[in-house]
């Protein structure tokens, strides 16, 4: 019996995908999530040193695995998702956020937590040039700036709201730990079957394994420009990793509050107003919201040693607040004086090496400061590495006064500075 090739065969059936709404909806919520999940250890890490007993110092290595994490794969990773597609990301890092998030939930000691910090780091820097891309892509035709907005709110609003949730949770709920990590797990489990059924919005490209390695470059149209805003990049990401890694130790330690409310509140303000500043300076000149940064870095900064020698938390509240001011001013900032004056195929280069400097900024001194607190004491600490970031932000302010003038100087002779391509850049961490 002969057959006709083909006549039996039948067409394979087509993947269910979303339709692009709720596909950026869900996005949006899937990357929220991420930040959710950093956010809310802030607060919980103060409770961990309360049931296991660790000293101040295992709490800041705690904090800071996060940016060991973090860096090592958005250095790697950040650019897989243009040679790949956006889903394959996307649904593998939500996966790594899945495990980081059972770790949690079954955490017996500090040990643990720190593993965690390390893989939760790992999905957030794997997958956050990934989101900002998709929801850019996903986003309405006519509003394009809608995605790439939600990206940066979605980022540090959920570290914001991450650990005011928390907080409200410690003060009400008796095992907050198992709630909060229940609830997060079953969003990042939406988040994944969302990734696995949106449409993708990306086309596969060769060159997926040379994008695994990381380039860290600054080319000489950007270096002056780099190395002025360096320091106060790196005293901002001091300042939020106090926010985020003392702060909330601070309210039992040194103001002698057991609040978990407060607690919260001490991870919430500095990301909280870092987002209302970067919309309020959205069309301000970079050159003056750098300046504006710096300043408020100083401020904010003599604000939180004024609150912690007066023993005053609001005073710190408000000194943490002004800090926020400072980083959503100061990192966008420096990201739009930087990126514009190189070429595209060289941003990936600049923006890891921005990256570098952040997260370095981040971890490394938090874990110094709280090896210092055995040594010296917890006020003497936090005073110490306030006045550190004090003395970068003046570096910065006048890096920032003599890079602006001779610039000012290259425009009226003929020497453009931003001649290379000077479209806007996004805050995103692309590579």
């Amino acid at each position: 019996m002969s057959t006709t090739p083909g006549l039996d065969q039948t067409p394979a059936p087509r993947r269910f995908t979303l339709p692009r709404q709720p596909a950026f909806v869900g996005t949006a919520l899937g990357f929220t999530s991420l930040y959710l999940a950093a956010g809310v250890l802030t607060p919980l890490l103060v409770v961990y040193r309360e049931q296991w007993g660790f000293p101040p110092s295992m709490l800041t290595v705690a904090f800071a695995a996060y940016a060991i994490g973090f860096l090592a794969a958005v250095l790697t990773f950040g650019s897989l998702s243009d040679h790949v597609g956006r889903r394959p990301v996307l649904i593998g890092a939500l996966l790594v956020q899945v495990a980081a998030t059972v770790i949690f939930l079954v955490a017996p000691d500090i040990g643990w937590v720190i593993a965690g910090r390390i893989v939760q780091g790992v999905a957030s820097g794997a997958a956050t040039a990934a989101f900002t891309a998709a929801l850019v892509e996903l986003s309405p035709p006519a509003r394009r700036s809608l995605g790439a907005t939600l990206g940066s709110v979605g980022l540090t609003g959920g570290l914001a709201v991450g650990s005011l949730i928390a907080g409200v949770a410690i003060q009400f709920i008796p095992d907050a730990n198992t709630v909060i990590f229940t609830g997060l797990l079953v969003l990042t489990i939406i988040a994944v079957g969302v990734a696995l059924f949106s449409p993708e919005t990306a086309r596969r490209t060769p060159g997926a394994v040379r994008s695994l390695i990381p380039r860290v470059s600054v080319p000489r149209t950007a270096r002056r420009e780099f190395v002025a805003a360096a320091p106060v990049v790196a005293a901002v990401w001091m300042l939020a990793g106090l926010s985020g890694g003392l702060a909330p130790s601070m309210v039992r330690s040194v103001f002698h509050l057991d609040s978990g409310v407060l607690n919260g509140v001490a991870g919430f303000i500095t990301p909280a107003v870092s987002v209302i500043t970067g919309f309020a300076l959205a069309r301000v000149a970079p050159r003056r919201a750098m300046t504006i940064g710096i300043i408020a870095a100083i401020a904010g900064s003599l604000g939180i040693i004024g609150g912690v020698f007066a023993g005053s938390l609001a005073l710190m509240f408000i000194g943490q607040a002004i800090a926020g001011v400072a980083f959503g001013a100061s990192f966008t900032a420096a990201l739009g004086l930087i990126i514009p004056l190189v070429a595209p195929q060289q941003r990936a280069g600049v923006v890891a090496a921005i990256y570098v400097v952040s997260y370095t900024a981040f971890g490394v001194p938090i874990i110094v400061e709280g090896q210092l607190v055995g040594v010296v004491g917890e006020v003497p600490a936090v005073v110490g590495y306030a006045a550190l970031t004090i003395l970068l932000a003046v570096i910065s302010l006048f890096a920032q006064a003599v890079t602006g003038r001779r610039t000012a100087a290259d425009s009226s002779g003929g020497r453009t500075a931003g001649s290379v391509d000077a479209r806007p850049a996004s805050a995103a961490p692309t590579r």
